[in-house]
């Protein structure tokens, strides 16, 4: 029976893939065998997707669709046939790569290669966050597994190496990861680019390494039953053929990313005993094997809540029921009177959260220190709330995207605001799938000083500004900062980011019109002026220095700060327009490359070229962020 089910999953992903004209069948008939033993094992409820309980099941290699909707659909999360048969077509349930939030049962947006295997480390970290709160020593509340399928593109991308280097630290031993070892990649075998002992890799990184034949059901099944007792993360090299089945395709790294051709197909299918001549066929008695799913899953998650009402587990439901239920109004929100650097700001605002939500928590790239993220008496993770990521901002921004989608967890990571390229693909995932990940990047312009250009960041605000569902808010002075966490913590779809000067910012007055939860307000006017001074973070108190030089020189100046242009270009028109219109001159000032504000603005004084290493108030002067270079232009 379990041969017919795996032969059936092959047909339907060929099937897709010849429908559409497009997509990957070789990974999903490779891997079709090791779907089957896996779906004995795996604790899921297909009634209830948002289980919290549920084992987690990560497809890394998000091009295997053809096998991920198979899935779904044969366990019944609600995928029809016509769905199958839309596969990569406009508006349907079964795009190309799987989407969270777009199909019923996809956990995490995966696609780029590696950030699945980040991803799956992140839902154990978060399980074994939330167990550390919830669990007792008589009972648990949290006990499931986390499962990741990868190949071997995901294991050369280098955030499966930081990734599975926090894994073996941390010793998650609910970690499993089914690495199909086809030994193929688009180009072709994959002696042309790498070589290295992927076993002795994962042993050095503290993993437990199986090794099976992944078309044998009963060692794929003995690999599990291992790996799911095992107390260290367990990676299973599953040796598999490409397209198996798929007659002469088989094996071949043509059968990677193109049809297989009806030929190929039929032939295949009249090898298994299967009528050629019907597509996107299962029989009843595979359909009836796979949709005990439902029922088995649905009595799972029965007994969970059961567990729940019977067992010594009252301290632990409530702990539960803090994470899942955070109270924004518990939140002490400081108040600051003092010129200060809003790296400072922040880390008091994470503090005063962090207190009041026990479901906060986070870390940074080996820079707590430096970007003021440290959580005060908060512990260290698993226990506690402090995360070390180590130098690994890619795996943290990936790891980070599945806690805050795991359920009842907020996480926050930080870096260098020039060290985002780094995590650049993940903070895109995160806005594309709508994660509320909280990105806190200090040491924002050319203020970093003596570090230099290697340091520096310049095009990052436009690059960040350009991505859509992204909020990249950039505080002038501390309440500022306040009202940027009051605005992001309630934008439950999306992410947010906050850049934070090293340097000291002083306070600024009262807004005149609007305020900072609309992304810009007004912050100082003069009736009847003729220029509008815009400007965010450091360079708002400059703006306010130069209106006080043109108004001594009687010409009378707006200034608007907009800390979050994603913001501030969302709002009505009516808003904006009493915000920056009614002056002949619009003027932005903005350490940094700044085209964007050419939306709005006639002048752009910001970055044109890299920075240099200098003290701050020296490369201010020398980049022309001084009130005699502003006033020169605006004349």
């Amino acid at each position: 029976m379990r041969q017919k089910m795996a032969d059936s999953i092959r047909f339907l992903a060929a099937d897709m893939v010849q429908a559409a004209n497009s997509g990957h069948p070789g990974a999903p008939m490779g891997l079709a065998d090791i779907a089957v033993v896996l779906s004995e094992h795996l604790n899921h409820n297909p009634k209830n997707p948002s289980w919290l309980n549920r084992d987690r099941l990560v497809f890394s290699g998000g091009h295997a669709t053809g096998l991920i909707y198979s899935l779904y659909y044969l366990w019944g999360y609600g995928l029809e046939i016509e769905d199958l048969k839309n596969f990569r077509q406009l508006d349907s349930k079964t795009p190309g790569h799987p989407e969270f939030g777009h199909t019923a049962g996809i956990e995490i947006t995966t696609g780029p290669l590696g950030q699945g295997i980040a991803n799956a480390v992140g839902f154990s970290m978060a399980s074994k966050f939330v167990g550390a709160q919830t669990n007792s020593e008589t009972a648990e509340l949290i006990d499931h597994n986390v499962y990741c399928l990868c190949g071997d593109g995901d294991l050369e991308e280098g955030i499966s190496y930081e990734a599975c280097s926090i894994a073996g630290h941390n010793k998650l031993d609910n970690l499993i990861l089914i690495y199909d070892s086809n030994r193929i990649t688009i180009e072709g075998s994959t002696d042309l680019s790498i070589s290295e002992n992927i076993r002795m890799r994962f042993e050095s990184q503290g993993w437990d390494v199986l090794e099976c034949d992944g078309h044998n059901f009963n060692e794929i099944d003995a690999s599990i039953i291992t790996a799911k007792s095992n107390t260290k993360p367990t990676i299973i090299i599953a040796n598999t053929v490409i397209a198996k089945g798929a007659s002469k395709l088989e094996g071949s790294h043509h059968a990677h990313g193109a049809p297989l051709g009806a030929d190929v197909i039929s032939e295949a299918k009249s090898a298994c005993g299967f009528d050629p001549s019907k597509t996107f066929h299962v029989d009843e008695d595979v359909m009836a094997r796979f949709r005990c799913a439902i029922e088995e899953g649905d009595l799972l998650e029965r007994e969970w809540i059961h567990r729940q009402k019977t067992l010594p587990l009252m301290e632990q439901n409530e702990a539960l029921a803090a994470l899942q239920n955070p109270d924004f109004s518990r939140i002490q929100w400081p108040e600051f009177d003092k010129a200060d650097a809003t790296r400072n700001t922040n880390g008091k605002i994470l503090n005063a959260i962090a207190k009041a939500l026990p479901s906060f928590l986070g870390g940074s790239a080996d820079l707590s220190p430096s970007n003021k993220t440290f959580l005060n008496d908060m512990g260290v993770f698993p226990k506690g709330r402090n995360i070390y990521f180590g130098i690994r901002e890619h795996a943290m921004a990936s790891i980070a995207n599945a806690m805050a989608l795991y359920g009842p967890l907020m996480p926050f990571t930080s870096t260098f605001f020039v060290f985002s390229d780094y995590l650049k693909p993940a903070a895109r995932i995160a806005a594309l799938a709508g994660i509320q990940q909280f990105f806190i990047w200090t040491h924002d312009s050319i203020g970093v000083g003596e570090d230099g250009p290697t340091h520096q960041p310049i095009e990052h605000l436009s690059q960040f500004r350009a991505l859509p569902n992204f909020y990249v808010w950039r505080p002038a002075d501390g309440a500022e900062n306040v009202e940027a966490w009051k605005t992001a913590l309630q934008m439950s779809k999306s992410p947010s980011a906050f850049v934070c000067s090293r340097q000291n910012l002083a306070v600024l007055p009262k807004a005149v019109l609007g305020d900072a939860s609309k992304g810009g307000y007004l912050l100082a006017s003069d009736e009847n002026a003729t220029i509008t001074l815009m400007a965010s973070g450091s360079e708002v108190e400059l703006a306010l220095k130069v209106k006080e030089s043109l108004n001594e020189k009687g010409v009378q100046v707006n200034v608007a700060s907009v800390p979050c242009f994603d913001l501030f270009i969302e709002q009505d028109k009516a808003y904006i327009d009493s915000i920056i219109l009614g002056t002949t001159k619009k003027v932005a000032i903005e350490a940094a490359r700044g085209l964007e504000w050419y939306r709005f603005a006639d002048e752009v004084i910001g970055m044109d070229t890299f920075g240099a290493s200098a003290p701050a108030e020296k490369l201010f002067e020398k980049f022309g962020f001084s009130v005699e270079n502003i006033l020169e232009k605006i004349k």
